[in-house]
């Protein structure tokens, strides 16, 4: 079943605001959190993601009804890359490497923002991509 385009975007919106800050503030907690939200969307969908759940609950009720739709698989990688990356910030963190934290907060933190300033997903072009290069290989 297709997805309420318009619930990645906030989503994503909401994932450039707590990177921004991450990135500002140093806060590793805020990125442990960052890496749930990820978590949750990669494993149940964005809709199961806590930002997903705030737009069907808080902000879709708001809003017209959806005028486009998307395939929830495209989105849900996109969680799984975001997790990758997050994830790989907190090792480096962890293991007081502070470039690697900040770099793969910072590639997380560029393509939530291009999702949400533009509409346009890296991770769903990458599902996309790696979706045609699996039929061309059959």
């Amino acid at each position: 079943m297709d997805i309420d385009a318009r619930g990645p975007r906030f989503g994503a919106a909401v994932t450039t605001a707590v990177l921004a800050v991450v990135l500002i503030t140093g806060s590793v907690w805020l990125l442990a959190w960052q890496t749930l939200a990820f978590a949750l969307g990669a494993a149940g969908g964005v809709g199961r993601s806590p930002y997903g759940r705030l737009f069907r609950t808080v902000v879709r009720p708001r809003l017209g009804p959806p005028t486009a739709f998307e395939a929830p698989e495209p989105p849900r990688f996109a969680q799984a890359v975001g997790l990758v990356f997050a994830g790989v910030g907190l090792a480096g963190h962890a293991l007081g490497l502070q470039w690697l934290g900040l770099a793969a907060t910072g590639a997380a933190l560029a393509a939530a923002f291009l999702n949400a300033a533009f509409g346009y997903c890296l991770g769903c072009e990458m599902y996309l991509l790696v979706r045609r290069v699996a039929v061309r290989a059959e």
